[in-house]
């Protein structure tokens, strides 16, 4: 598939409004199915710790199999339209779609989402998800052993992970019994620019992912990356390398690398089968910061320290918090699990931070786009983790289980994320919904194209790998 077919594509994708509730994605795919029995093949492919069913769409009969998975992380619904999308396109009776669809040659596997319980708790938010302080304040993220994209068995020195969850069942279940050439995992960030990881350097795929974003007009993030460690292909796209990589830079810093990383991702089990891996990662809200390389008069090295000091005290105050709840506490929400499991990691990500900056030259300036990635980091965080325990706090007085210390705490809390919501960035500009599809739906489109390209190399049968890479920074 040629780019200018590509870029019309992605023109082409309608603006949402808002983002779809589980129950409504689901019967969007029920009622494509309904409407396409002898082209869409409905699979379950297993069952949520709450008891959803988790159901796969197979649409084509090509001779390269495609697995995309929605909700592998379920505060990210980017992925929700981009599925539904994707599914509608192949299903397509337009001239043009055809042949476009016919010239993949692929069978396609696609879950809407692989983790609805954890999707649901975010849904107060999917109706409005423009206003970044409506959002984190009803944002939910699992912690990491019950997060679907990182509870894939996992065996590197130290590290031992076998708590697979049902969820990742499922999803280990499809890759293994498909085998996929390609491997898409729908994943979203929150501000800034579009960046993309790719388990191989492949410059055809790489000139489309970049030119995707620009014919839309969204820049591309080349501040700083999610993790240290990171090998770049090109600007904003980063190697999916494996968990041995981020365990030996942690360990080289000095750093106990058992605290960050647990669990692999989709991408090392797929990797087995010799899968191409993409995953692209698309912001809420855009900033002129993003993808600015003006250099600024605070050297990198400060700049990390000055963020790690800012990210620890708003660690150490929600952990004084949390520790004074705990033997008030008698639900055991999400909410709670979640905190119990971020609240702490903040302080093993600054002490990280702190350590790589005692690496760094003293005349090392900091870009303007590093700068606004440090502090949107603390933003962020602050706002997501705040959030989650001021959740978990209201579910006691909801349930009429809170004594008053806790009522107490709950109002103090309040009182402090309120000045960390009136930090949000005012110039930071909301994206429409039908751009950030467009630009995974590209990058999809760029990826399939690649792997049914001819002259390809024909792939290897197995091949074993380490997992990919672990995120220490923004992607907790």
């Amino acid at each position: 598939m040629e780019q200018r077919t590509i870029l019309r594509l992605v023109d082409e994708v309608p603006d949402r409004d808002g983002f779809p509730l589980v129950d409504d994605l689901h019967a969007r795919f029920d009622a494509l199915a309904a409407a396409h029995p002898e082209q869409v093949t409905v699979t379950r492919i297993g069952t949520s710790r709450l008891g959803e069913p988790l159901r796969s769409y197979r649409i084509g009969s090509g001779s390269h199999a495609a697995v995309v998975v929605g909700g592998v992380h379920p505060n990210e619904p980017i992925g929700s339209w981009t599925a539904l999308h994707l599914a509608s396109w192949l299903l397509s009776t337009e001239q043009d779609d055809v042949a476009a669809v016919a010239s993949l040659d692929t069978t396609w596997h696609i879950v809407p989402t692989i983790d609805p319980d954890g999707m649901r708790l975010n849904e107060a938010w999917f109706p409005d998800p423009h206003d970044r302080v409506h959002y984190a304040r009803h944002f939910y993220r699992p912690a990491p052993d019950s997060q679907v994209e990182w509870t894939f068995p996992n065996a590197y020195k130290s590290v031992y992970f076998d708590q697979v969850l049902p969820e990742t069942l499922a999803f280990m279940r499809l890759i293994d019994d498909t085998r996929p050439e390609l491997l898409v995992s729908l994943h979203n960030g929150e501000m800034g620019g579009v960046y993309y990881y790719l388990s191989e350097d492949l410059p055809d795929v790489i000139d489309v992912l970049h030119a995707v974003p620009e014919a839309l007009g969204l820049p591309l993030d080349t501040g700083e990356p999610e993790s240290p460690h990171l090998r770049a292909f090109a600007p904003a796209v980063f190697a999916l390398d494996g968990t041995e990589t981020a365990y030996d830079y942690l360990e080289s810093l000095g750093v106990d690398p058992g605290e960050h990383i647990h669990g692999a991702s989709s991408a090392a089990w797929a990797a087995r089968y010799g899968a191409l891996c993409l995953v692209a990662e698309l912001p809420y809200w855009s900033h002129p910061d993003a993808d600015d390389p003006s250099v600024t008069t605070e050297s990198y090295a400060d700049l990390l320290r000055r963020c790690a000091d800012g990210l620890a005290a708003s660690g150490t105050e929600l952990q004084e918090i949390l520790d004074a709840a705990t033997p008030m506490l008698t639900v055991a929400t999400p909410f709670l699990e979640g905190s119990r499991a971020f609240i702490p990691m903040i302080g093993g990500m600054t002490e990280t931070d702190r350590a790589r900056a005692d690496r760094e030259p003293a005349d090392r300036m900091a870009t303007a786009a590093e700068r606004f990635g440090c502090e949107d980091l603390v933003r962020c965080f602050r706002l997501r983790y705040g959030g989650m325990l001021l959740r978990a706090l209201e579910a006691e007085t909801t349930a009429g289980t809170a004594p008053a210390p806790l009522r107490r705490l709950r109002d103090r809390l309040a009182e402090l994320y309120a000045t960390w919501q009136a930090d949000v960035l005012p110039d930071a500009a909301p994206i429409p919904i039908a751009k950030l599809v467009g630009v995974q739906f590209g990058a999809i489109l760029a990826c399939a194209s690649h792997v049914s390209d001819p002259s390809r190399a024909a792939r290897p049968s197995l091949v074993t790998v380490g997992g990919p890479v672990v995120p220490v920074g923004g992607g907790a």
